[in-house]
């Protein structure tokens, strides 16, 4: 400490001024002021102790510093308001700053993939990528436009190619969920199309609720007609809130939710008389557990979906034995071990159901589990030679059946985010109703109607844009999409930073 250091330098110690500015792994700090005529004492003393004096060096005093620190301060203040001034000259010339960034970039890019091009001052070499359904018409218009010659060719079996995703209307919107995770790589398949009637379903579940699904609908579709040019990306973003919101009107509708239960609160509060609109299927916050129940299985389809496309890509590639290993002994294992649980007491407490299957069902449930837990572990391995690693490796893959519970037991999200919703809902209907019947009871209805369900329906928006998209990434990804691809990006002027160009024909 302090004292000691001083009674380690002594007189001199005395008459320094010591502060220990702190301590850590590699040794103490000190601060030091002494005289000059025992500056060699000090540093002889310091050193035997072990201390090294800081490579630091001053040459003014710290009044002369701070002083100068002071000036410069001062100079960057009035340097600061003279460019302050001349940006706020410079305002007016704004949009054409920005006309001449975009076209700085694009003349960049142009004379990079010039750069790239084989050419002499005679001839040019140019190789690209194009779809391939528009292969022969830019051939076509490149030899009626210029003195060339043009030709097409398949794209070598080895070589990466990039990626184009091309879908229908109903598939599109959600292609930036899908570039969002990775784009297909080779071998792969767009997974845009099966994916989009899922990403529909969960999303309209984990809202479920008609009042804020025909909001969701109104809106997009009366932004998408008010503004037919667009962005194509926001377009496509808009299309797909418009699905969702008319798959949460429907799930709606199945459960009896209308702003949650803001029908029966109003009509009992205001009218003295309480209506309800009966749900098509079952209320969930009467019947949580049948909720959780069809959770589970929506979540199991989506993944024996998942698997499906792995069997029908390793089909495609004609590795039929790999797609039984892979993908069949899976699905007996799976399988069978879902009929078994069906007519257990366990399921039976769960479900609130029971199950009765006939004797010959029940062995055949036992003998899909068994050969498919079978084939797992003796094949898992198949292209290693050494028998121990081989069952090894089998050992490990089967062990992967505790991940597929943990996946089945991810759907439960459905059933939180679907009850979050209405049970809120009811929350803010009913405190709207507290101020009774009447001018100002009617009034604070309202205003506490419009705040509450804007603030909900904005969180379990959120909510529902989120957790969906975590059970596509996770849950059905996991089972057979890699997502390497690179994108098609043609070559074109960049303008996309400040300028929106559209062409119309």
């Amino acid at each position: 400490d302090r004292e000691q250091i001083i009674r380690k330098l002594g007189a001199a110690g005395e008459q320094a001024e010591i502060e220990i500015l702190g301590r850590g792994q590699g040794g103490t700090r000190l601060a030091l002021l002494f005289s000059r005529n025992q500056e060699q004492e000090i540093r002889r003393t310091l050193g035997e102790a072990g201390f090294a004096p800081a490579g630091l060096k001053f040459h003014e005093t710290p009044g002369e510093h701070v002083r100068k620190l002071k000036a410069q301060r001062q100079m960057l203040e009035e340097e600061e308001k003279i460019l302050l001034e001349m940006i706020k000259r410079g305002a007016g010339q704004r949009e054409k700053l920005c006309f001449l960034e975009d076209f700085c970039r694009g003349q960049e890019e142009k004379y990079r993939v010039l750069g790239e091009l084989l050419q002499t001052s005679h001839a040019v070499f140019l190789s690209g990528f194009t779809p391939a359904k528009e292969g022969k018409k830019l051939c076509g218009e490149l030899e009626k436009t210029f003195s060339c010659a043009a030709e097409l060719e398949e794209i070598p079996e080895g070589e990466e190619r990039p990626v184009l995703l091309e879908n229908g209307s109903f598939s599109s919107p959600v292609e930036a969920v899908v570039e969002s995770y990775g784009l297909p790589g080779r071998g792969e398949a767009d997974p845009t199309r099966i994916m989009a009637f899922f990403y529909y379903f969960f999303f309209g579940l984990m809202l479920s609720d008609a009042g804020y699904g025909l909001v969701m609908a109104a809106v997009s579709g009366l932004v998408l007609k008010k503004f037919p040019k667009m962005e194509e990306k926001t377009r496509r973003t808009l299309k797909m809130f418009l699905y969702c919101g008319i798959s949460s009107m429907v799930w709606g509708v199945l459960f009896g939710g209308y702003f949650g239960d803001v029908i029966p609160v109003v009509s009992e509060t205001f009218f003295n008389r309480k209506v309800t609109v009966p749900a098509l299927w079952f209320v969930p916050l009467r019947d949580p557990m049948k909720l959780l129940m069809f959770s589970f299985l929506f979540g199991l389809i989506h993944l024996f979906a998942g698997l499906a496309v792995k069997g029908f890509l390793l089909l495609r590639r004609k590795r039929y034995f790999d797609c039984l290993c892979e993908v069949g002994f899976w699905y007996m294992l799976l399988t069978g071990l879902v009929l078994m649980l069906l007519p257990s007491r366990m399921f039976a407490m769960a479900a609130g159901t029971d199950f009765h299957f006939p004797g010959w069902m029940t062995q055949l449930s036992k003998a899909l589990a068994g050969t498919g837990a079978a084939g797992i572990l003796l094949l898992a391995g198949r292209r290693k030679k050494n028998f121990g690693l081989r069952l090894a490796l089998g050992i490990y893959e089967l062990y992967g059946a505790a991940g597929w519970l943990s996946d089945v037991l991810s759907y439960a999200r459905l059933l939180a985010l679907g009850i979050a919703t209405g049970v809120i809902a009811s929350v803010i209907n009913t405190m709207g109703a507290m101020m009774g019947d009447g001018i100002l009871g009617g009034i604070a209805f309202a205003l506490i109607f419009l705040t509450g369900h804007t603030m909900n329906l904005a969180i379990n928006l959120l909510g529902a844009y989120v957790h969906t998209n975590r059970l596509q990434y996770v849950e059905f990804f996991g089972k057979f999409y890699q997502g390497q691809g690179k994108a098609f990006r043609p070559f074109s002027e960049d303008t996309n930073r400040y300028i929106k160009v559209k062409e119309e024909q």
